[in-house]
């Protein structure tokens, strides 16, 4: 999963909704589900994620969505191993990020 998202303080639902290739009210409901992810509302109501949420949403999009979680047993995950996961995740990114870009040097040779 590589996440593109242009450098920001903050992000909209609909950005952040974009980015990972879901709906508005995934996100939502994730927000009611997982205590790690909790944005900022403004005044109106609007949410605004900040970079430690779209690396929350990533984990949880992660379990969910690519390894088949289902949300109960994402929240235990989540609670059990929560520093050693989010390294691991991290670590996986940044080897997808790596791969990306040496599959790309190999396409320009």
């Amino acid at each position: 999963m590589n996440v593109e998202l242009t450098e920001k303080r903050y992000y909209s639902i609909g950005e952040v909704a974009q980015a990972f290739g879901v709906n508005q009210s995934l996100i939502r409901y994730w927000e009611t589900e997982f205590s790690i992810l909790n944005p900022k509302k403004n005044s109106k109501g609007n949410r605004k994620y900040t970079v430690q949420d779209i690396e929350n949403l990533k984990y949880i999009y992660f379990l969910v969505k690519e390894k088949g979680y289902t949300i109960e047993g994402a929240k235990t995950y989540i609670k059990e191993h929560k520093k050693k996961s989010l390294n691991k995740l991290t670590i996986i990114n940044r080897l997808r990020e790596i791969k990306a870009r040496l599959v790309k040097i190999k396409e320009q040779l």
